[in-house]
């Protein structure tokens, strides 16, 4: 495994992270969760991500049992608030009583006294930045968290945030994390450079886009029985990729990736990876080889000639938008 730092803070996370989205505590059984996490761990991930929305903290609570065995300095662990966890109207957004809360139930559930990382899912327009950016700095100086990061915001929103920081003279935030694949690459444009420029690293998520970039889905096909696709509970966000014209792609990046020995989703993970300003790329994962295989892309180096033939295919389908 190697690691980098996230963004100009000093904390490092290995290459290939962990998440819960959509798995854990939700579509995968307690004890499978349980072995992926191990097996992680055993191959030096270090950064593992989950969120108190993940199915109303289900999530947490596995992430959190799977960890416990650990030496707590040996993992990074990062969550998150925004989105409702109960039908109050404070029961939700960025304000200082719903981050402080928040805070305070996800160190419960995750069973940890601290945070390493804790972000804003996404953006609240109804609360003043100022009140949002006090807050996780309170909890920074109070030992509940060590970093604060944030989720899908924009290259505006980070750049207000970071100037509000340095004028306050607050802790800043130290990440954002995007979607970001091959098939999804909107961040390259302005979230990115103005990142870079500001000292905001990026975690990416679903760098194989909900399974596409695995080659699984093949176009005029059915989808397979026992994939995320096919289970109505985790499906919602896959939908959008199931085009004869985006399949066709992905069957042609696999004929790229075989041609390095490469598995897709090698090759798909190291692609996300050729980005510096990229720390950690977060795949999910139902079993433990689909860890085996991903964590082996970090040892994958791609030349500009596999880099030039991978944007030939993928201009192809310029233009289309997934949902996310």
């Amino acid at each position: 495994m190697q690691y980098r730092q996230i963004g100009s803070s000093g904390l490092r996370v290995s290459e290939v992270g962990l998440g819960s989205w959509l798995t854990y505590g939700n579509a995968t059984e307690r004890e499978t969760a349980v072995a992926c996490i191990d097996r992680a761990y055993e191959l030096g991930i270090n950064f593992f991500d989950t969120a108190n929305a993940y199915n109303r903290g289900q999530a947490e609570l596995v992430v959190g049992e799977a960890l416990r065995k650990y030496p707590r300095t040996s993992y990074v662990l990062a969550t998150k608030v925004y989105f409702p966890m109960g039908d109050g109207p404070n029961d939700r957004g960025l304000s200082r009583k719903h981050i402080v809360e928040q805070c305070e139930a996800s160190l419960r559930r995750l069973g940890v006294d601290y945070i390493d990382l804790y972000q804003c899912h996404r953006f609240d327009s109804t609360v003043s930045l100022e009140e949002t950016l006090y807050a996780l700095d309170d909890l920074v100086r109070a030992g509940k968290i060590l970093y604060a990061g944030v989720s899908e915001w924009s290259a505006a929103q980070i750049t207000q945030a970071v100037a509000i920081s340095d004028k306050r003279n607050l802790r800043p935030i130290i990440s954002n994390q995007p979607i970001y694949n091959m098939l999804v690459r909107y961040i390259e444009k302005e979230v990115m450079p103005t990142s870079e420029q500001l000292g905001v690293g990026q975690v990416v998520f679903s760098p194989l886009a909900q399974g596409i970039l695995t080659g699984k889905y093949r176009p005029g096909a059915q989808v397979p029985r026992d994939s995320r696709a096919a289970n109505d509970d985790t499906n919602f966000w896959i939908r959008s990729y199931l085009r004869d014209d985006v399949l066709t792609c992905v069957v042609k990046l696999e004929d790229i990736a075989k041609s390095i020995g490469a598995s897709l989703s090698q090759l798909a993970i190291a692609w996300t990876l050729r980005q510096p300003n990229v720390a950690s790329a977060i795949i999910g994962a139902s079993r433990i080889a689909q860890v085996d295989e991903n964590v082996r892309a970090v040892d994958l180096e791609l030349t500009p000639d596999i880099l030039r033939a991978v944007d030939d295919v993928l201009h192809e389908i310029d233009g289309f938008v997934p949902i996310w």
